[in-house]
């Protein structure tokens, strides 16, 4: 890995037949041997990013008890606002606030018989101060979805797979996710750890951040190399689903932010795209799979091929307030086999 993530241009894969030959071949490489790249030629204009920010920096902007109002303790669907230092990542305590929003849907309460992961859909939480939030959140997951849905598509094909071999499991009700997150500079404590080192559940993740920078991507070697901003791009990395599904042809990998000097503020937007909780990720037909290394194993992050499974096993490990206020049967269920 260079201490510069590549760059992926996303409209060369319609600039022709040889354009779109090298693009694949860049797009494989990227995908393959660091599994995260800077993704340009998306067709996300600045003008609407501007408009997202500025709504972020808003919403950041309200006094605490405004934002305390839509915490995330109210929703067993792990929607709404998490306030600093409530979250974890690796057991220990992220030093960030955020806001949690999925695809707004009615509450879904699992049966007796049901898999613990379809509390993760319900509805959403909306600061009543600031209702321009609900709308600019949703059009960003909107338009969002159209790009990584053209992405994943185009990352398939440049492994030699069939493109729309998922279409199924993202056809109804994706479990698409979005975050918009605030380091506030360093931990009262010097705690450096904005989010701790982590991979991401789903299929992949588009990254919007702003000029502070702090994102670092894990090396071969276990070393975490900086990711600086690049305006007007996306960063995008792998999840753990592509690893699934790729038998770790693909390999999700692992990153962390460390948080912003001082009280030097810092904001980012990660949007996931997710196939449907109860979404199965058969292995993916490809021309490389016997050179598949195998499912990285990880004995405290087993991997499932069901997707929900993956899900609520982060959520709960990483919002444990949440949890025990309302899903202490799931914290006590052993642990699920695929």
């Amino acid at each position: 890995m260079i201490n510069e993530l590549p760059v992926i241009d996303l409209s060369a894969a319609s600039a022709g037949p040889d354009a779109r030959a090298r693009f694949h071949d860049a797009l494989h490489t990227a995908a393959r041997d660091v599994g995260f790249f800077h993704l340009t030629g998306h067709g996300i204009t600045e003008a609407e990013t501007a408009e997202l920010m500025r709504t972020l920096r808003a919403f950041f902007a309200l006094p605490e008890a405004e934002r305390l109002a839509i915490s995330n303790l109210n929703s067993p669907h792990f929607r709404g606002y998490t306030r600093i230092g409530d979250e974890r990542t690796g057991g220990s305590r992220d030093w960030r606030d955020q806001i949690d929003i999925g695809a707004e849907r009615a509450p879904r309460v699992p049966g007796p018989d049901e898999p613990g992961y379809w509390w993760l859909e319900g509805p959403n939480q909306w600061p009543a101060a600031l209702p321009e939030l609900r709308t600019a959140a949703l059009n960003w997951v909107d338009r969002l979805s159209s790009v990584a849905q053209r992405l994943l598509h185009e990352l398939l094909a440049a492994i030699g797979a069939p493109p729309d071999f998922y279409d199924e499991a993202f056809a109804d009700r994706p479990h698409l996710h979005l975050k918009l997150v605030r380091y506030p500079g360093s931990a009262p404590d010097g705690a450096a750890q904005g989010v701790g080192a982590h991979k991401d559940y789903g299929f992949l993740t588009l990254l919007l951040q702003d000029t502070v920078g702090g994102l670092q991507v894990e090396g071969p070697d276990g070393a975490f190399i900086d990711v600086p901003p690049m305006p007007g791009a996306f960063v995008v990395n792998l999840g753990e689903l592509l690893e699934v599904a790729t038998n770790g042809y693909l390999k999700a990998t692992n990153h962390r932010v460390v948080s912003p000097p001082g009280n030097r503020e810092r904001y980012s937007v990660p949007f996931f795209y997710n196939p449907r909780l109860d979404a199965r990720i058969e292995p993916v037909p490809f021309p490389h799979a016997h050179r598949a290394p195998g499912v990285t194993q990880d004995s405290a992050n087993p991997l499932f091929a069901e997707y929900g499974r993956n899900e609520i096993k982060g959520w709960l490990r990483a919002h444990p307030a949440v949890a025990r206020r309302h899903h202490a049967g799931l914290l006590d269920a052993p642990v699920p086999v695929s």
